[in-house]
């Protein structure tokens, strides 16, 4: 640049060119860094902990059922996404609330951010129940630790992950950040993939068969609609089985490493309705120190993973997936009434009310039972080769027979030793 009154001085064409070429670069390779970290960031969200959960929601509705319903829900939501943008587009909108603000005013858009931010407030109280419930196995596998030590307790674990690692990350202001962090949750989550299904070929032909496996239906299939995206598989498998103590403690991290991606969008909840969308650096630190403790005080008095998961999924899920895009799709399309967006979305308003309306009576009149801190019946002494520890169905019966005793120890060398309190008549099971 010159002095006032002078011309610009231009730099020669060759330098020019070089720096728009180095410029031009630049932009390049920050957008592309962006664009991966954002496709992590995605990823992990989605994938990161929902395919864990799959089971609970097929438990829940039968499995045939459950199957249909997974490619039902999957095809909904991606009709509602395709609903969202055309009513953007009819709206002149670029984002789900201005479209709900354009749409219904000013009560439509505050009911949408109240379940915007109820939805991953939510998900990070399970988060939370999940780490404490997870780890503490883990911990409790390390040698010489006491599993009734305090130090290993969920309530400790919870809070401990919370400060060194949750809140730390959580208070990035630049979401673009976690993408590295969601590339490493993804990886995990292939670890775990791969172990669940290692046990699935070495546990499987072992476990007794359940009645109603194969059961079309059953009462909770409402309930499972809503909740197709969270749960805790690793509570399934036995403690003392160190693959899967591997594979909880891989999933332990990937719900640390997932939940800052949920307080983002908490927290840019909050800066859109009070602040504008623009948070000081004090409101914003103030804000997410709020409001990862209030999860973490909720995420220590609850214990139960399932119903939190039903009332997240029947109360937010449904709203957000079923009946807010087909409402905002049928006011602003001047389609006909035949059209086929409008047919599909005159079905889906009242589906998402009735799972919404009948799943929540559900879920508080017949709650799930809590498995919590309980061991599955095939990991009882009677089914010691399921896990490491393992005695063949003749040598503890042979053992049985000869020693008739209140209390029998059964030892075998290069194992570990177990002890069987036993009633004072040997039951014997016919192999």
């Amino acid at each position: 640049m010159g002095y006032p009154g002078q011309r610009p001085v231009i730099p020669p064409q060759s330098h020019q060119d070089d720096r728009e070429t180095l410029v031009s670069e630049h932009k390049h390779k920050g957008k592309t860094c962006r664009q991966s970290a954002a496709v992590f960031n995605v990823v992990n969200s989605i994938i990161g902990s929902g395919i864990i959960g799959l089971p609970y929601s097929m438990k829940q509705a039968g499995f045939p059922l459950g199957i249909l319903l997974l490619f039902w829900v999957s095809y909904v939501t991606d009709f509602s996404l395709i609903l969202l943008i055309k009513g953007a587009a009819l709206s002149g909108t670029d984002t789900y609330q201005s479209l709900v603000n354009r749409t219904f005013g000013f009560p439509g858009y505050l009911l949408l951010s109240v379940l915007q931010f109820l939805y991953p407030f939510i998900a990070m109280i399970s988060y939370n129940i999940i780490t404490g419930d997870t780890l503490s196995k883990v911990f409790q596998r390390i040698p010489g630790v006491d599993p009734e030590n305090l130090l290993i307790g969920r309530h400790l674990i919870i809070v401990l992950s919370t400060v060194v690692f949750t809140l730390p990350l959580s208070l990035y202001r630049d979401i673009a950040k976690l993408g590295k962090i969601s590339l490493i949750s993804t990886v995990l989550t292939t670890l775990i993939l791969g172990i669940v299904v290692a046990r699935v070929v070495s546990l499987g032909p072992h476990i007794p068969k359940t009645e109603d496996a194969w059961i079309f239906a059953k009462p909770n299939a409402v309930q499972a609609v809503g909740v197709m995206s969270f749960g805790d598989l690793f509570e399934n498998y036995c403690r003392n089985d160190d693959l899967v103590t591997f594979g909880r403690f891989c999933y332990g991290v990937t719900v640390i490493l997932t939940y800052p991606i949920e307080c983002f969008v908490t927290r840019e909840v909050i800066a859109n309705v009070f602040f504008g969308g623009n948070l000081s650096s004090v409101c914003h630190i103030i804000i997410t120190v709020v409001i990862i403790t209030v999860a973490t005080l909720v995420s220590l008095l609850i214990d139960c993973l399932g119903i939190v998961l039903e009332l997240n999924g029947v109360l937010c899920a449904a709203p957000l997936i079923f009946i807010i895009p087909s409402a905002c799709y049928l006011k602003l399309s001047e389609e006909p009434r035949t059209h086929s967006d409008k047919i599909m979305s005159c079905v889906m308003l009242p589906i998402g009310a009735v799972v919404m309306a009948v799943g929540f009576v559900m879920a508080v009149t017949s709650p799930q039972d809590c498995s919590h801190g309980q061991e599955m019946f095939y990991c009882s002494p009677d089914n010691f080769s399921l896990t490491n520890i393992s005695i063949s169905h003749f040598q503890l019966t042979t053992q049985l027979s000869i020693l008739n005793d209140s209390e029998i120890q059964v030892i075998q060398p290069g194992k570990s030793q177990l002890v069987l309190l036993w009633s004072h008549t040997v039951q014997h099971t016919s192999p």
